[in-house]
């Protein structure tokens, strides 16, 4: 996988463009990581922005599985699960 910046992509978007049809870039700004860019072809570029969106929303519950185990949430029993959703839903109501 080749990175590319910004810069590259502003003044160059030929070369960017025809990078891209033989593998996928990493887009940089200031030397970070700032985007993904794969090739996508007409005929599957819905089933391409799904895959996407499936992957992100994969990537947020594995970050929300570390953080839960990290502070020891992963550890609840399902009585103490249903309390803290009955306390909650009395919150909002109250409000």
């Amino acid at each position: 996988m080749k990175f590319i910046s910004t810069r590259d992509l502003r003044n160059r978007p030929g070369l960017v463009q025809e990078m891209v049809q033989k593998e996928d870039l990493v887009l940089t700004a200031n030397g970070k990581p700032v985007a993904l860019m794969v090739r996508v072809d007409e005929d599957d570029f819905e089933e391409s922005l799904q895959t996407v969106k499936q992957a992100r929303a994969l990537l947020a519950v594995s970050r929300m599985r570390r953080r839960a185990a990290g502070l020891g949430l992963d550890k609840m029993s399902e009585e103490d699960i249903e309390k803290e959703i009955r306390d909650v839903r009395a919150q909002r109501k109250a409000r």
